[in-house]
């Protein structure tokens, strides 16, 4: 997906090694490299290295965001790195922010299980496929989704904390959710 801005989001959910601990700490892999989404695009290994050294230069950090929307920060990413399968993020939902204790909510009850990246594309190539291949992205965020676009990467696991006694809520919510992603796919 592109904005007017330039700014593009690419899906992904919770990969395997994805963890929610102590009810607010995430920690996974944002972006798988060399996996094709549905979008067609497929991120490079080492797309992410200049945007994160200039991030580290300039004392800046990746945002958290809540569905791409930079009116909901829901919390702080302490890590954000690229390694030989992604680019790998761990962080903190912030229980003092309604979104963030909603997100842990939503994890809990397997609502909500995607990851997407909000970025800038800087170089980018096309395969004898078809196929988008990016080699420079210049990273703005991190967020929560709903819809994430690459199916090979899913929550594995939640901490105790984050499963509540409310747990017939968070399955009304689910089904809430579920309800409007059906609707949103008729449109």
């Amino acid at each position: 997906m592109q904005a007017e801005t330039g700014l593009e989001t690419k899906f992904a959910r919770f990969g395997d090694g994805i963890t929610v601990q102590a009810g607010h700490v995430i920690e996974g892999y944002a972006s798988l490299f060399g996996a094709c989404d549905q979008g067609g695009d497929v991120v490079s290994k080492g797309a992410y290295g200049t945007s994160l050294k200039a991030i580290a230069a300039e004392d800046r950090s990746i945002k958290m965001l809540w569905q791409h929307d930079p009116a909901h920060p829901i919390g702080v990413w302490d890590e954000v790195r690229e390694d030989a399968k992604g680019l790998w993020v761990k962080g903190r939902l912030l229980p003092e922010v309604a979104k963030g204790r909603e997100a842990a909510e939503l994890i809990a009850a397997g609502a909500i299980d995607g990851l997407s990246i909000g970025y800038r594309t800087v170089k980018a190539t096309k395969n004898d496929k078809g196929q988008r291949l990016l080699t420079e992205l210049e990273l703005w965020e991190v967020s929560l989704v709903t819809f994430p676009m690459l199916p090979s990467a899913r929550v594995a696991a939640k901490s105790d904390e984050m499963r509540s006694d409310e747990d017939a809520m968070l399955r009304e919510m689910a089904a809430a959710l579920r309800g409007a992603r059906a609707s949103l796919a008729r449109r």
